[in-house]
């Protein structure tokens, strides 16, 4: 069967003109859900901001030239899909420009970046923008667990049937029982995290990724009551980190999804707001209009695989060794991994799986820190970390990347990213 995938290192980074390139790739700060700056942020308004900075990192660009955007959205009302429509025309994108939403759980972000990479390969469409938009301040509720499902499945006689709609955490326990994750382990990971976030923030690592965000907001008690009249706000930074994230005041805290359990609210992603968009176009489109100049990168394939629900978070275990097959590629092609902190528990087991300790130590797994510190805004996520990608290959000087992670159900999924 062909296929618009090229396979080994030599040819993936050969400049074609079928190549689908990405010309910006941004997002919102990422806020803590209940608490941050973006709580009474609608996704919809986020999706608002980062797709009108789209346009403006792009001011040679019609709008009327973007045919597809694809997003993105785990937890809002009707998929998102209506009220990202009325986003997308609210910032000056016309009606002649189609529009759907995305859900495969924890990657939707990715998947819509992958779907309009498909677009651009089939010849369905030249140019589109891919990317994720989520408030789990306002959609949260549930848990993300169906409310109401068939009783059927509920009371399977599949294991697996049953198992997915097990709560997340309960899933990184069996993570960390199965495979050997010590408590230990996984709050020094986490402390990685934040220090390496906190880092990467003092030293504006994000700022080129980051686009800010006005808003309004309104102070409350822990008992959610007001506390002075809403304001104005720009939001400009993330404002899950720890700076003061430490082994001893990790070790403090309980466990969070099961007695004696050893996942707890530190060593777990937050639970987060934020949006992320992505520009993408064939490369003879972008020469065609003179855009050349503003190619920063390219996709380059990207996989998916199953796996059971009850330890969903080994996900990129399986994904990535299939991605690496898919593109003809070693683990040592791979200059920088973004690998999402679901938890710290799978985190860790799929670095020593995959063979990316050594990696992680030297910079190149994480090195801006991940949702642990960052937050899981989870229709975003996927965006998210490619926005983080692209500007940190450029500044250690790397070629290729992989954005991966697990998905809830019992999935994997891993991008892989070349930068120009």
């Amino acid at each position: 069967m062909s296929t618009p995938i090229r396979r080994g290192l030599t040819q993936i980074l050969k400049k074609e003109p079928s190549d689908i390139v990405i010309l910006s790739s941004l997002r919102t700060p990422i806020t803590r859900s209940n608490k941050g700056h973006l709580k009474d942020t609608y996704p919809e308004q986020l999706l608002a901001t980062v797709l009108r900075a789209t346009l403006a990192a792009n001011p040679n660009l019609d709008p009327a030239l973007i045919q597809d955007v694809g997003i993105g959205v785990v937890l809002s009302e009707l998929g998102g899909s209506k009220a990202g429509r009325m986003a997308m025309n609210h910032v000056g994108i016309p009606t002649t420009t189609s529009f759907y939403t995305v859900n495969r759980a924890c990657s939707s972000g990715l998947s819509a970046i992958t779907n309009v990479s498909h677009q651009i390969a089939t010849g369905m469409i030249d140019i589109g923008i891919g990317g994720g938009m989520e408030s789990m301040t306002r959609n949260y509720g549930s848990r993300a667990i169906p409310v109401d499902l068939w009783p059927a499945l509920k009371e399977s006689e599949v294991k697996d049937a049953r198992d997915c709609i097990m709560p997340m955490g309960l899933t990184s326990e069996n993570v960390a029982e199965r495979y050997g994750v010590s408590r230990a382990d996984q709050d020094a990971f986490a402390v990685m995290s934040h220090q390496r976030a906190a880092k990467a923030q003092a030293e504006g690592l994000f700022d080129k990724e980051i686009v800010p965000v006005e808003t309004t907001f309104q102070e409350v008690d822990r008992k959610g009551q007001k506390v002075g009249e809403e304001r104005e706000v720009t939001v400009t930074k993330d404002d899950g980190i720890r700076t003061t994230a430490s082994i001893e005041g990790m070790q403090k805290l309980k466990p969070a999804f099961k007695e004696n359990g050893t996942s707890t609210a530190g060593n777990s992603s937050q639970i987060s707001d934020g949006a992320a968009a992505t520009l993408l176009m064939r490369r003879s489109t972008a020469n065609e209009l003179g855009l050349t100049s503003s190619i920063i990168g390219k996709w380059a394939g990207t996989q998916v695989a199953g796996c059971k629900p009850d330890e969903m978070g080994i996900g990129p275990a399986i994904a990535i060794p299939k991605l690496l097959e898919y593109t003809g590629l070693k683990t040592e092609d791979v200059g920088l991994w973004e690998i999402n902190e679901a938890f710290a528990s799978q985190a860790i087991y799929c670095l020593r799986q995959l063979g990316l300790e050594k990696q992680l130590e030297e910079g190149r797994v994480n090195p801006k820190g991940g949702a642990i510190a960052l937050g899981h805004p989870l229709g975003a996520t996927g965006a998210r970390m490619l926005a983080g990608l692209l500007p940190e290959m450029e500044r250690q000087g790397l070629q290729t990347g992989v954005v991966s992670m697990c998905i809830g159900t019992g999935m994997g999924m891993a991008g892989l990213f070349v930068r120009e």
